[in-house]
């Protein structure tokens, strides 16, 4: 089979093998002559950040698990050997742990982006799509392997969430069973829990490969939020976003090294270095910070919903927030048609700026209101109260502000090009 047209290399071991299985030309292709935007800033670094702790938490957790036993009498004591008996143990565990919290920071971040410009939005709809199936199975996987050190949080956190499935009606009870392998979380549920979360990650991969696949056949976009029109409005990938990339990189790699060595323990939870006792409660459940907003709007609703004046309930409470809770990530599922306004970056779109920015600051505050106790206050006021108006402003954002600014929001003129709003 012909390989079509291609370049040859200097190093005559690459050449043998491209002249064969030609993926130097491939890669040479897609990260070196690809043309790239000109004008990107330092939040298209985050995309390579975020496949760079993906693939750390890998190895990193490859190796722990050839030293951890997947058994609730020897769980948290094989953890325990780990960090005191194990080579090194202790800074993989630390990289781990502390990789996990980088790689959602990471993308976050990367997800801010694309909100601010506009980067969901034709022709990178199904992009965007498959970037929030990866968060997806990101959280499902932090939330497995949050289980594993079977400390007090962990047996706790995997009680509290999986019982949120006995409120699906009809089916609820059978998921519940399903995941618990039998009628309360036990040995089951963690030998269920350590084999997907060693898995999933090579799922996450396959989704990440579907992406980056899709931003090589749509191309990237850009702060101005335009298409390219001619060869000065790009760069080719190589060298000048490589070195960019690792530039960013470097620096992240600074910080979270900084946490690993001097704070490695500043993100956790101090109740989950006490061994899993199922006869103990702990007097406030919190998952880990990065499902902290979720878990806030999980808490929010706090009401039955039936029908007025009468006993008839035909959603509970408990119902009621996990449908709640689950609908805020259904919503970035669609949010490329909730947004239908033919400016994409928030750079011109000075109304959509505001109440994005907004949605950031009520993004952060429902995260303290799910750290907080049930009955917390904020003077006289109950921080529930201030849960549910923060989840009613998240939900808001994209069912009413969106449409309306899709279809009122004038904006300001874009720029005849890249490369002149780069020269501007």
């Amino acid at each position: 089979m012909a390989s079509g047209p291609r370049e040859k290399f200097d190093n005559p071991t690459i050449e043998w093998i491209d002249s064969r299985l030609p993926i130097f030309t491939m890669l040479n292709k897609e990260y070196g002559v690809f043309p790239t935007p000109k004008n990107f800033n330092y939040f298209w670094n985050f995309g390579a950040i975020a496949m760079f702790m993906l693939i750390t938490m890998i190895v990193s957790g490859i190796i722990l698990a050839m030293s951890y036993t997947a058994h609730v009498d020897y769980a948290f004591d094989s953890v325990e050997r780990i960090m005191r008996d194990v080579n090194s143990g202790w800074l993989i565990r630390y990289i781990h742990m502390n990789g996990a919290s980088f790689f959602f920071i990471a993308v976050f971040i990367h997800m801010f982006r694309s909100l601010y410009y506009g980067s969901y939005k034709q022709p990178r709809e199904i992009l965007w799509i498959l970037g929030v199936v990866i968060f997806l199975l990101m959280m499902a996987t932090a939330f497995m392997g949050y289980v594993l050190p079977w400390g007090q949080m962990s047996y706790w956190g995997a009680t509290v969430i999986t019982n949120l499935f006995s409120a699906i009606p009809f089916v609820g009870e059978s998921i519940v069973t399903l995941l618990w392998g039998g009628f309360s979380v036990d040995n089951p549920t963690l030998n269920r829990f350590f084999a997907l979360h060693y898995l999933m990650p090579f799922l996450i991969c396959a989704v990440v490969f579907l992406h980056v696949w899709a931003l090589h056949v749509t191309g990237s976009n850009n702060p101005a939020g335009i298409e390219p029109k001619t060869k000065k409005d790009t760069l080719p990938f190589h060298p000048y976003y490589t070195m960019k990339d690792t530039f960013g990189l470097l620096v992240f790699i600074t910080i979270y090294a900084f946490f690993v060595f001097y704070a490695p323990d500043y993100l956790g939870h101090p109740d989950n270095y006490i061994p899993a006792d199922p006869l103990v409660t702990p007097a406030h459940i919190v998952p880990e910070w990065y499902f902290l907003p979720f878990y806030a709007m999980l808490r929010a609703i706090t009401f039955d919903i039936g029908i007025p004046f009468t006993d008839i309930t035909i959603i509970s409470a408990k119902l009621g927030g996990v449908i709640t809770m689950f609908g805020s990530i259904a919503l970035l599922f669609v949010l490329p048609w909730l947004d239908t306004h033919p400016i994409r970056s928030a750079r011109y779109r000075p109304l959509f700026k505001t109440f994005l920015l907004i949605f950031v600051v009520n993004f952060v505050f429902l995260g303290y209101v799910g750290s907080q106790g049930a009955d917390a206050m904020v003077g006289p006021i109950p921080l529930s109260l201030l849960g549910l108006l923060a989840t009613g402003y998240y939900y808001g954002f994209f069912l009413a502000i969106l449409p309306w600014l899709s279809k009122f929001e004038k904006g300001r003129d874009l720029p005849p090009s890249i490369h002149e709003s780069v020269l501007d």
